[in-house]
């Protein structure tokens, strides 16, 4: 028993393969393509570990993934690979059509041919899990409800249209073929691992070089933040409970302004690290113009979960928060390998002739 996990050196990913193995023991394949935000040191901890087994390359490479499906024969796909970052879609959103639209198609048809060629038990338990986002719904307006699972899907951003499109693949190979799929659409992770381009370590790590805060706009912009272990936590839930061909919002139950989670860090940062070359650390916050097409609020309604498979956050905001600068002013060194690109020398230096 086994399952494959794509995308699993990223910073969900990372973290969905080291709690996986730590909560069921069992084996895991790892595929990532390593591109800039993938970083083999998130799993340090699983060096040597026999129960782990990490592979370099493409989910659009369907010799390479029908190869470890035959090989392995795992009885999940666990589907993380993705372009995430909505700066980088507005700049260049080919890679985002590339990896998020044609390699999950790639990935679904890999899938399909293998589930069609097992047979009793092997062919009923088999799963295919696909990670999506809260940001294929478009966005909130302050009194608005929070998203459910019914809602139309008004895509704003490259990033979010290319989800939406591969949340359509996967309910479409569920209904016409009969792929036993499931989707989980996710609001704003946070917690160890997190590439430094995002907001939370973004912050932390200019917050204690002195550099300044950047925030979009008036910083009012307003996310649910779920830590990424409640995250990792329901999507074994999902994968043990939930029904073929169905769909669970995860999300946190913490709607909050980004402006409000900055200064929630810098609070912190005056507490746990004062001696930082500027405190209080709020005294850094600026203000720049904000990018195009800014969703103004995301929020999760994510009763289903609850309802359905007994799932529920553990952690507040204000614990996971805490827990994730201790992590970050911890792991300096994988910060600083992350922030000066070493890691990606490493990569080069084990991966490039492979």
């Amino acid at each position: 028993m086994s399952i494959l996990v794509t995308g699993g050196a990223g910073f969900i990913g990372s973290n969905f393969v080291i709690d996986w193995i730590a909560a069921t023991g069992e084996p895991v394949i790892n595929l990532d393509k390593l591109t800039y935000a993938g970083n083999p040191g998130n799993l340090r901890t699983l060096d040597g570990d026999a129960r782990h087994r990490f592979v370099r390359g493409d989910i659009r490479d369907c010799a390479l993934v029908a190869g470890l499906l035959a090989e392995h024969r795992p009885r999940a796909i666990v589907h993380f690979a993705a372009e995430s970052h909505v700066d980088r879609s507005i700049h260049g959103p080919a890679e985002f059509i590339a990896t998020n639209v044609d390699g999950t198609f790639a990935l679904l048809e890999a899938a399909r041919s293998h589930w069609e060629g097992l047979e009793g038990q092997a062919r009923e338990r088999l799963r295919f899990l696909h990670v999506s986002t809260d940001e294929v719904y478009g966005s909130l307006a302050p009194g608005d409800p929070p998203f459910r699972e019914a809602d139309a899907y008004r895509p704003n951003s490259p990033y979010s249209a290319s989800k939406a499109a591969s949340d359509h693949l996967v309910r479409a190979w569920h209904h016409t073929y009969g792929l036993p799929t499931l989707t989980t659409n996710c609001s704003n992770n946070y917690g160890p691992f997190q590439f430094p381009e995002k907001l939370i370590p973004l912050v932390i790590g200019n917050a204690l070089s002195g550099a300044p805060l950047p925030i979009y706009g008036d910083g009012l912009n307003v996310r649910d933040w779920l830590y990424v272990g409640d995250h990792c936590a329901a999507i074994r839930t999902v994968l043990e409970r939930g029904r073929p061909g169905g769909t669970w919002n995860i999300g946190g139950w913490n709607e909050m302004a980004n402006l409000d989670v900055v200064r929630s860090i810098c609070r912190l940062l005056d507490e746990m690290h004062p001696g930082s070359p500027v405190v209080p650390h709020e005294k850094l916050i600026h203000f720049v113009k904000d990018r195009p097409g800014h969703d103004r609020r995301y929020a999760i309604d994510a009763h289903r979960i609850e309802r359905e498979l007994g799932w529920k956050p553990a952690e507040s905001f204000e614990s996971g928060i805490r827990r994730t600068v201790r992590w970050y002013l911890d792991h300096q060194d994988w910060v600083s390998e992350v922030s000066s690109g070493a890691y990606r020398a490493w990569i080069e230096k084990n991966y490039g002739a492979r």
